[in-house]
């Protein structure tokens, strides 16, 4: 099954599976993918897909969402007549797919056992295809996309990436209309490297000096510089590009994930976040000047935190904590870490934390913003196994 999903199109991925999956049992598969948003997910429809299957389940408050949102499979409680049902994750090492509905001719582990195998190859095969796939593309959002938008959600990394010893999870609001804001991070051995940036303006212009400040970044790094060596190769890049001033504020950092010594800079940012359990603190650190200004030596001052396994470094743009509703109050720092610090207390992973703080905080604008407002979650899950083992 593996070489025929692995050579099957994505819009031929329904069909596909179906018909093989029924060698171990299952009777019907139904492939759900996530939209950009993570509220509603969406059905691929096949060929051979019935007009009266549901083509939207919603993340909150339905069996498929729980599953979802907790990442393990789940009994449908009004299954076929026949058989038996469940709600499966679709898993990409631990970033979240999509969903898939399996029904089989009986209850039993080795069919749960099977249909969670299928759902990794699944979620592979979606994976590795929807990058250059109109029809995802069109299943994964809701509304018009603007140009800046779709921009920006081409050049970062996918919003989840989860190893041995971390866990990283972003998220970019408004989702549709996002100009400024971008993210990075990266592995390179016993590091990972992260960053964020607020380039000036709203429009397109201000994603396209998001743009060369994160290309700028990879560049430098990719050959070896340090955090204050690429500081520099991002501020020449972008003074010397456009004819008026265009800068970006950043914060620059990594993380050795051997030893949990966190050190990064900051580029006239918000100062990252350190939440541990139910306690969240503010990592202060000498600003040098934003990025592209061209105001002369930027004076880079690398600072250092030692996490204890379980922390969590939250990366930040102005436009969460300055973001008010229409004759309101800010949202504010303090209530961005009370939605921050309350979910590792209910034990949810690293993209369950950043999907609900997402929606709890479109929700306190009812839908309304009028800035880029973005977050990087970093997890530290300890040392892990040595290298290459």
């Amino acid at each position: 099954m593996l070489k025929v999903i692995g050579t099957t199109s994505f819009d031929d991925l329904p069909d596909t599976v179906s018909e093989h999956a029924k060698a171990v049992g299952i009777t019907e598969v139904r492939i759900y993918v996530g939209d950009v948003e993570r509220r509603g997910l969406h059905l691929i429809a096949g060929a051979l897909t019935a007009p009266s299957v549901d083509r939207v389940i919603g993340i909150q408050d339905t069996e498929g969402g729980r599953a979802y949102q907790y990442g393990e499979i789940r009994p449908v409680h009004t299954p076929p007549a026949a058989g038996a049902a469940y709600w499966v994750p679709m898993f990409n090492g631990k970033e979240r797919i999509g969903l898939m509905f399996v029904a089989a001719t009986r209850d039993s582990a080795e069919v749960r056992e099977n249909a969670t195998a299928l759902a990794t190859l699944v979620a592979l095969s979606v994976s590795t295809k929807r990058g250059h796939s109109d029809t995802y593309a069109r299943l994964n959002r809701t509304q018009p996309m603007l140009v800046s938008a779709e921009a920006q959600w081409q050049l970062i990394p996918p919003r989840t990436y989860t190893d041995s010893r971390v866990a990283v999870c972003a998220t970019l609001e408004p989702s549709y209309r996002v100009s400024g804001d971008a993210y990075d991070y990266a592995t390179a051995g016993l590091r990972v490297y992260l960053s964020i940036f607020d380039a000036m303006g709203h429009d397109t212009a201000a994603g396209q000096t998001a743009a060369l400040a994160v290309a700028a970044s990879r560049s430098a790094r990719r050959r070896g510089a340090g955090i204050a060596e690429t500081a520099g190769v991002i501020e020449r890049e972008l003074a010397g590009q456009f004819d008026d001033v265009r800068y970006a504020t950043a914060v620059l950092a990594f993380l050795d994930t051997r030893t949990g010594l966190l050190t990064w800079a900051n580029f006239g940012h918000h100062p990252p976040l350190l939440v541990r359990g139910s306690d969240a603190v503010v990592l202060r650190c000498k600003p040098a000047y934003p990025l592209g200004t061209g105001l002369g030596d930027l004076e880079t001052t690398l600072c250092h935190q030692q996490l204890e396994p379980g922390d969590r470094v939250v990366l930040y743009t102005d436009g969460i904590t300055e973001a008010r509703r229409p004759h309101g109050q800010e949202f504010g720092l303090d209530r961005f870490i009370s939605v921050l610090t309350r979910y590792p207390a209910d034990g949810l992973s690293v993209s369950e934390t950043v999907r609900r703080f997402s929606h709890a905080f479109l929700d306190y604008h009812h839908g309304e913003l009028h800035d880029d407002a973005t977050v990087l979650l970093c997890e530290w899950l300890g040392a892990g196994p040595p290298l290459g083992a």
